[in-house]
């Protein structure tokens, strides 16, 4: 059958204009990825509980992107879905998923078991974070991403980390084994939500990216971006160091999910 020009012409259109979902992992760490329905519906809105819920259009149709919490357990989650004055709910069965063990060695104790005088210090960056990743604004957020540094992956998500023998919460991000003063490029069109120099991250970079998607970029030698910025896809943040709680030079990436943090690899573009 052929292809007339103009309906090639709609057909790239309507190619530029997906949203290239991440990955669907219904798993604790992971992004149950929702159909709502066709777009040709108005815009829903989906919540859980009390916190707003990103929704994408993608290929036609509504989609809900709903971050689950690392310490969920196997069993039945419920959200809520708007559509002008009807109200509906959708199902997300959690399944199980373990994440190995990782053992580090800190040279800076500090970074383990903090100083009388640092405790004071953490829970006023703790604040700052948390009301960052609360953040929900209204653009629907792009969730093709790039991976911010050029190198190998490390340290992956979810790992029960082991910091001089001592229990800390889980990797809540994805690491990149790359050197110090290597670029670190924004993987998403995002506005800076916040840069600062904190106790355990060192050197970090926060990007809105709508809806509740936040990213991190963390262990900086250097931040190139202000506050209030707006960056696009592949512009330069800042460059890899070996800043805050650390065993060397690396970028740790975290990304975000109604308040969320989520394996980060799940919105990797993918062949």
């Amino acid at each position: 059958m052929k292809i007339t020009r103009f309906a090639l012409a709609l057909l790239l259109s309507y190619a530029a204009s997906a949203v290239a979902l991440p990955k669907h992992a219904p798993v604790p760490g992971g992004v149950a990825v929702i159909d709502l329905g066709p777009a040709s519906q108005t815009t829903p809105t989906a919540r859980w509980g009390e916190q707003p819920i990103a929704v994408v259009r993608d290929k036609g149709h509504w989609f809900a992107l709903f971050g689950i919490p690392l310490d969920t357990l196997p069993g039945d989650f419920e959200i809520s879905v708007f559509s002008g004055l009807t109200v509906a709910t959708r199902q997300i069965s959690v399944h199980i998923r373990n994440y190995p063990e990782q053992r580090l060695t800190i040279k800076d104790k500090r970074k383990v078991e903090p100083n009388p005088d640092d405790p004071a210090r953490i829970e006023r960056e703790q604040k700052i974070t948390e009301a960052i990743k609360r953040h929900f604004s209204g653009p629907p957020p792009a969730t093709d991403f790039a991976l911010p540094a050029k190198g190998p992956l490390s340290s992956r998500f979810g790992l029960r980390r082991i910091f001089n023998g001592l229990p800390r919460n889980p990797h809540a991000g994805l690491d990149v084994a790359v050197g110090t003063g290597a670029p670190v490029i924004a993987p998403a069109d995002g506005i800076v939500a916040n840069v600062g120099d904190y106790f355990f991250n060192g050197n970090t970079v926060f990007l809105d990216h709508g809806q509740g998607l936040i990213t991190a970029y963390m262990h900086l030698s250097r931040t190139d971006v202000r506050a209030g910025q707006t960056v696009k896809k592949g512009e330069t943040l800042g460059a890899v160091g070996a800043t805050g709680r650390v065993t060397g030079p690396h970028l740790h990436w975290a990304v975000i999910l109604n308040n969320t943090p989520v394996d980060p690899e799940l919105f990797l573009s993918r062949p």
